[in-house]
């Protein structure tokens, strides 16, 4: 049946650019399609901060005439997508979620806009996100939460909420997250979608606004796990203005995800991210996924991580502490808000001012804890010793990757909670990402991909894959795998029982 036939925004990236490469339908009515169906739903799912129409269209008609004309263009030509709003689009808003940057428009594209510009991917707009990726729940936007699709007082995940949202809202296709402690991962799990969490380094960071530099990385959201791998490869690859940025070839993920196959795989149970503290929904829906990765052909063996104990702990010491350097830089004197320089006051004043107006109670809190982890007396004690704990932490996957070929984990332990349940209650907040944090204190790869609804109140609940440096391939392989198992089970996507808006 032709894509013609069928709702244009319920259809995954890869029919939709088949179709625009047959001639079913172009760029620009699925373009409009998706930007009638933001108009529609988005005053209710708050996915968006910022939506670029006529831009869009512009992009959608040059990427029809070119196709008319018979020139070369990428796999998914075409395709609108969902940009965090962590990311820099010359000339377009870049808040962060944040008030401290309220009018900027940057004069340059981040890497991972440009490539997607290369890839001839259309941009809808920019998602809403926690302020400055900080949070698990999109609830710390300075522009008011975004919630989730399948239950519209429920959180959508953080601090990318906004990018899963639009997915999970048939808003977008195709979306592009940041990934520090989870932020990827975690909305994917609670919002039925996929998203993956490259190595460090193999996507850059070259106009991504920093939160945590040895942390943060962009990475692909879609509805499917083969879009996110066509979208993982059209982001990837190294780059001389990022100086973390990998110069090792990209693995071929689309490949992988098309093989989807898992027999002769190692598999592993982390202990130490199941059983206790997990929402008893979620971990049957693992296991039961698990008990599927072993009838399609894989070995699943249990591997202790013995020092993931540890890495909550350290997360909230060397994040914060590389938050209070970066946002450092937001200081009213150059660029964004600037708050009390309609009096004589002094640089100083202003600066405390704009900063006393710009950032929310949870970027203060952060910067805070930051700043006295590094502070005289306290550095060796506190980043110093969390800095340890990372390494442990490395070295424990290292030995795992020496047994098996990817680890797996539920990804949250929890599903979406309802909205203000634990916005008064940090340590509750952090909590959401215990099962994701390790993956990147160490610079692996991780995914998360859906695996069911909880029995107990009807909502997503995702699995965590994880796999060594350089291996991304092997998440897609294996993610693949289960995906059309699943679907094969169900006859459909996950995302398919999403309540309608």
């Amino acid at each position: 049946m032709a894509v013609m036939e069928h709702d244009l925004v319920r259809q995954d990236a890869a029919t939709l650019a088949r179709a625009m490469g047959d001639g079913e339908v172009s760029s620009e009515e699925v373009t409009r399609a998706h930007l009638d169906r933001i108009t529609a739903v988005d005053d209710r799912v708050h996915a968006f901060l910022h939506v670029m129409p006529e831009r869009a269209i512009a992009a959608a008609r040059d990427v029809d005439r070119r196709r008319a004309a018979g020139e070369p263009l990428g796999p998914l030509a075409g395709v609108p997508l969902a940009l965090k709003d962590v990311l820099t689009m010359e000339g377009e808003p870049t808040t962060c979620g944040s008030r401290i940057l309220e009018g900027w428009r940057p004069p340059y594209d981040s890497t991972v806009v440009e490539r997607l510009r290369s890839a001839d991917v259309i941009i809808l707009g920019k998602t809403n996100m926690d302020e400055f990726a900080m949070g698990s729940s999109t609830e710390h936007s300075a522009y008011g939460p975004t919630r989730n699709p399948w239950d519209l007082d429920r959180i959508p995940g953080g601090s990318g909420g906004g990018s899963a949202a639009a997915l999970a809202a048939f808003e977008a296709p195709l979306a592009i997250g940041t990934d520090t402690g989870g932020s990827i991962r975690q909305p994917a799990a609670v919002t039925g979608t996929v998203g993956v969490k490259p190595t460090y380094g193999g996507v850059s960071r070259y106009g991504l606004v920093a939160l945590a530099s040895s942390l943060d990385q962009a990475g692909p959201c879609a509805r499917t796990v083969l879009d996110t791998a066509l979208l993982h490869a059209a982001i990837a690859g190294h780059d001389a203005r990022d100086s973390t940025s990998i110069s090792a070839p990209v693995p071929d993920v689309v490949a992988a995800a098309r093989a989807a196959d898992v027999r002769g795989m190692r598999i592993g149970l982390v202990r130490e991210l199941s059983g206790e503290g997990y929402q008893a929904g979620v971990s049957q829906r693992f296991d039961e996924a698990v008990g599927i990765l072993t009838d399609l052909g894989a070995e699943v063996v249990e591997v202790s991580c013995p020092h993931f104990e540890y890495a909550l702990a350290a997360y909230y010491l060397i994040l914060p502490s590389e938050a209070s350097s970066n946002l450092a830089r937001f200081d009213g004197m150059r660029y964004g808000l600037r708050a009390g320089d309609d009096d004589a006051r002094s640089v100083e004043e202003v600066m405390a001012l704009t900063r006393e107006a710009g950032f929310g109670a949870e970027v203060k809190r952060r910067i805070m804890i930051g700043t006295y982890a590094l502070s005289s007396g306290y550095y060796d004690a506190y980043y110093g010793s969390a800095q340890k704990v990372r390494t442990l932490i490395t070295r424990d996957f290292e030995a795992a990757f020496d047994k098996v070929d990817v680890l797996v984990s539920p990804t949250a332990p929890t599903t979406a909670f309802r909205i203000g349940e634990k916005v008064d209650d940090p340590l509750a907040m952090y909590l959401n990402d215990i099962a994701t944090i390790p993956v990147n204190l160490a610079g692996n790869a991780a995914m998360s991909l859906p695996i069911g609804l909880a029995p107990e109140d009807g909502l997503p609940v995702g699995l965590q894959i994880m796999a060594p440096p350089l291996a991304d391939d092997r998440l897609y392989r294996a993610g693949g795998a289960l995906e059309a198992a699943l679907v094969d089970r169900w006859g459909h996507l996950l995302i398919e029982e999403a309540p309608s808006l």
